[in-house]
């Protein structure tokens, strides 16, 4: 006896991609460009869109289908301030002609409509990280956290995470970015997922193995971020050079602060990023990511990577051999990891470092 099975082409597929926003070209957008390589005939749909014509090329020509939140006052520099709004702005795409949605998540782009007869699949490249882990960072930082506009912020805070708990049952099948995202993809909402780690085009990299006496950091200069526990601990350490590449709100109190032998490159481009990276000492990092690009990248160039000990850094880094953790968010942990990694008799191997990140390629 035989038997068959039908078999679902791809390509027949109705597909629909809904990415949270287009702003530039961070992680989420590397990952989606992968989306779009596999799913090239797919539409897709984002609150805003405001990459710029020349650095457009990752979209491929495509169309973009944007929400109301494209067309409000000052969006284009301040499309964060409408969180609030979020929710409802993603709900109102209709996707009802499609047989497949797959959301590049790292805010709202999960809670999509969609139905009973729809596949949606939801790539987690964060969680919507104001609203929960960095809640009171969030509203200190933004200077929300008292005055009049105190509660107002608190209140529609409360409501995104209301919002958001209430997504949990519109994805059917979740997958995470590293182990670290699928244990909070499993707290906040109690769902199951498969790990996929990011694409990483590491042949893009030439490995370094001469290094130059600097240290370097390459993020955006936003609070969350903890670049000041590096410039402070820098500032501490002034016979030790630091660079810094990237800019945002952040980069005016950073300098302030900063001593003689911090320097701010600001943003530049791909080219001259990864020719400071492969020629830095160590690369520094003390966030908490879900994934970080950047750290991979950065091994890809052979270089070393000092990081916290925290999100998916144990996951990408192997400690004493493409790189050292220090366990506290705090300048003196920094100064700490630093005296090590130069106090080391045997110095970490860039070719350790460069075969670690083609773990991570596309």
């Amino acid at each position: 006896m035989t038997s068959s099975r039908s078999t679902t082409n791809l390509d027949n597929l109705r597909v629909a991609i809904v990415h949270d926003w287009l702003v530039g070209y961070n992680g989420g957008e590397m990952v989606m460009e992968q989306i779009l390589e596999v799913f090239p005939n797919a539409d897709l749909y984002t609150l805003c869109d405001f990459i710029k014509p020349e650095h457009r090329g990752f979209l491929k020509g495509k169309k973009v289908t944007t929400s109301l939140i494209q067309k409000l006052p000052f969006a284009r520099k301040r499309y964060g301030h409408y969180l609030g709004l979020m929710p409802y702005a993603v709900e109102q795409f209709d996707l009802t002609s499609y047989d497949l949605i797959l959301s590049s998540s790292l805010a709202v782009a999960h809670g999509a409509l969609t139905n009973a007869e729809q596949l949606h699949i939801s790539y987690f490249n964060n969680t919507m990280v104001y609203a929960w882990d960095l809640y009171h960072l969030y509203l200190k930082s933004a200077g929300l956290d008292r005055g009049l506009l105190g509660p107002v912020a608190k209140a529609i805070m409360h409501y995104v995470r209301m919002w958001d708990a209430s997504t949990a049952n519109r994805v059917d099948s979740y997958v995470a970015n590293s182990e670290y995202m699928q244990r909070r993809l499993t707290k906040l909402y109690g769902c199951s997922s498969e790990v996929i780690y990011p694409p990483v085009d590491v042949d893009q990299f030439t490995m370094q193995k001469e290094k130059d006496d600097y240290y370097i950091v390459v993020s955006r200069l936003v609070p969350f971020k903890r670049i000041d526990l590096i410039v402070d601990a820098f500032t501490k350490m002034p016979d030790r050079r630091l660079v810094i590449v990237g800019g945002g709100p952040e980069e005016d109190a950073l300098k302030k602060s900063a001593g003689k032998n911090i320097e701010f490159i600001g943003q530049v481009p791909f080219e001259d990023v990864h020719d400071y990276v492969s020629r830095s000492k160590a690369f520094l990092i003390s966030s908490v990511e879900p994934f970080g690009i950047a750290v991979v990248e950065a091994q890809a160039t052979g270089t070393p990577v000092l990081a916290y000990d925290g999100g998916a850094a144990p996951e990408i880094v192997r400690d004493g051999v493409t790189g050292l953790f220090f366990n506290s968010q705090t300048s003196e942990a920094v100064i700490d990891v630093v005296d090590k990694f130069e106090g080391m008799s045997v110095k970490l191997d860039p070719v350790d470092a460069r075969k670690n990140a083609e773990r991570f390629s596309i």
